[in-house]
Order: C-alpha cells, then structure tokens, then sequence
C-alpha cells in the first residue's frame, strides 16, 4: 500500500481530472445550446425545412448525454 502522502497526491490528481473535465462538459454544453438556438431561430426564420430536423436531434441528444452526469 502507499503512503498517506502517496494517496493524496492520487486523490488531489483525481480531483483536478475530474475539475478539468466538468469544466469541458460545461463549455461544451454552451456550444451545444448556442446550436440549438441557432438551429430554432432559423427554423422559424423559414431557412430551416422540417426535413434538416435530425440536426437537432442529434443537438438534443448531445445536450442530454452531456447532463448524464449531473444526477
């Protein structure tokens, strides 16, 4: 086993892994808003057809995947 000092430098480490991460889940989400947003503004625009929807599906399902773990 390690030292006291050995885990938590682990455990510090793992902190900043998962820091670093949520921190990318959030930037991510706001490109993902910014596209949903887009994509609704142009759809009701007219320069969107119902046809082009899987876009933001894909949007949407990104979106949620992203929130996962915030539960």
């Amino acid at each position: 086993m390690g030292t006291p000092e050995n885990k938590e430098l682990l455990l510090q480490h793992e902190l900043a892994v998962m820091e670093g991460i949520l921190e990318s889940k959030e930037q991510y989400r706001k490109i993902v808003k910014a596209g949903i947003a887009k994509w609704v503004k142009d759809f009701q625009e007219g320069r969107i057809e119902i046809k082009t929807v899987d876009d933001l599906k894909k949007l949407i399902e990104i979106d949620i995947e992203l929130q996962k773990d915030d539960f």
